[in-house]
């Protein structure tokens, strides 16, 4: 840990030596660069790549986003932190999606990029889980108070194959990264359409099996009669059309994860089968005699309430013990409202690109309309309507009136105005304001700080100073709220 060596790669003198300082004091060794063609002349010059990279996005010669495709095309694969002025969500999610570890908003103090540093060391397997607790834990109790630490937890806007940096998220993005550590079984449950695939999908990458194959059955999908064939194959003429031996999903997983969907849809008979399996990971194929071994990791998923399927003896409850080890709960979209707009600007900008359309960002009103609709259908109904938008529509802003009629007419009803008499009492927007310019004040301009004390969305600070920026500080006929 004590020689790892760290690239700066930052135009802004002041900052870089400053960040440069606090590095080296904590025990990293770090080289600057002024530019992208710096960068690269260091690369090319240093038959050993740097540890860490860290880039500002807004380079004199280079867009940050394009240094990382070149990276990416080098074979370049230390871990990246890309730094900006410009705190845009989106630019977050790009930067990600374009194999950044992290993604830190000037001005920050010194701790966040030391914090973040090391964890990305960690992650490449460079520092131990407790180099990290100690050197981090030393530095902020000399810098930060005591309630900041507690009070300012990391957010992330996104993990695994999820968009979002709402408190519901957060705690699933932690549980993710800690159950994938294990080989323990994982339950997930949650509302059709919320994503528990992706949450299976995401421990498998993380896991140390994600180099062997990850296995998907919907047990709710495949024929009750067919579905012990699926699991665990069959020999030939074990049933009328079995013709071959074949190789189950259980096989199939050998070394990776096995995702058993909808679990609760399984036969009691079915449910027995599986329970045996876990207890001793041998199973027999359909019309087979021999035992045969298996090494698989079991994780299940259901959108029903697994003590109701258990009342009514839909599901196992030996069954159920045995797979509740590490319980995820997924949360419905209505309780995510911060991420709503980050979801569908995401998914309409995929699908721009797919059905080659113009297509940018949503109107205000229809921003609006978004997050006051509850969607019952989560993610996956979200994803339907905005490639719908963008299949039947033209344009750069995608509007209210392009939106389907139950979610305009939700967002009428949520948004007719209220008739009072003239009093002194102060407007919403200018105790919204205030109360924003207060935090981001407290916080030394750290607008994803600020957001974390009045739990919003740093998104949701950004439009609004937009809006107030562009009408001269006042809210005129925004009336986007939490």
């Amino acid at each position: 840990m004590v020689h790892s060596h760290i690239l700066l790669v930052d135009d802004t003198t002041a900052l870089a030596e400053m960040y440069a300082l606090a590095l080296t004091h904590e025990g990293f060794s770090v080289s600057l660069a002024q530019s992208g063609a710096e960068l690269f002349s260091f690369l090319d010059a240093n038959s050993i790549p740097p540890d860490l990279l860290v880039l500002d996005l807004k380079l004199p010669d280079m867009d940050g986003r394009d240094i990382l495709k070149d990276l990416k095309q080098r074979g370049f694969n230390a871990p990246v932190i890309v730094i900006t002025g410009n705190g845009s969500i989106h630019t977050a999610i790009e930067t990600m999606r374009l194999g950044a570890a992290d993604f830190l908003v000037k001005p920050f103090p010194v701790d966040r990029l030391i914090e973040s540093a090391m964890r990305a060391m960690k992650e490449a397997g460079l520092a131990t889980k407790a180099d990290i607790n100690i050197k981090t834990e030393n530095y902020l109790s000399q810098n930060v108070p005591e309630e900041n630490v507690a009070t300012h937890p990391n957010l992330r806007s996104g993990f695994g194959g999820f968009i979002g940096i709402s408190e519901p998220m957060q705690i699933v993005y932690n549980i993710i990264e800690s159950a994938a550590k294990s080989n323990a079984t994982v339950f997930i449950t949650g509302e059709s359409g919320t994503g528990k695939e992706v949450c299976a999908e995401a421990i498998h990458k993380y896991s140390s099996r994600n180099k062997a194959p990850f296995i998907a059955i919907n047990c709710a999908a495949i024929p009750r009669d067919l579905l012990e064939s699926e699991l665990f194959g069959h020999v030939k003429g074990a049933f009328t059309g079995a013709t071959n031996d074949r190789e189950g999903a259980v096989a199939l997983a050998k070394g990776g994860t096995l995702f058993l969907d909808e679990i609760a849809e399984m036969e009691s008979d079915m449910q027995t089968k599986l329970l045996r399996f876990l207890q001793n990971h041998t199973y027999r194929k359909v019309g087979g005699n021999k035992p045969e071994k298996a090494n698989v990791r079991i994780v299940c998923a259901t959108n029903r309430d697994p003590m109701e399927e258990i009342k009514s003896g839909n599901l196992r409850q030996d069954l159920y013990y045995r797979l509740h080890v590490i319980p995820i709960e997924m949360p419905a979209l209505r309780r995510r409202k911060n991420d709503i707009v980050d979801l569908a600007d995401y998914f309409l900008k995929q699908y721009a690109r797919e059905e080659r359309k113009s297509f940018r960002s949503f109107s205000p009103e229809a921003e609006i309309a978004l997050i006051a609709y509850s969607w019952p259908g989560n993610v996956r109904e979200l994803q339907n309507i905005v490639r719908g938008v963008v299949v039947l529509n033209e344009g750069r802003v995608a509007s209210l009136s392009m939106l389907p009629a139950h979610i305009k007419r939700i967002s009428a009803l949520e948004t007719m105005p209220v008739l009072i008499p003239q009093t002194d009492v102060t407007p919403l927007w200018r105790i919204e304001k205030s109360a924003i310019e207060n935090a981001i004040m407290m916080c030394e301009g750290n607008i994803p700080r600020a957001a974390a004390l009045l739990e919003i969305s740093p998104s949701t600070i950004y439009r609004k100073k937009m809006t107030w920026d562009k009408h001269g500080g006042s809210f005129l006929d925004d009336n986007l709220y939490f």
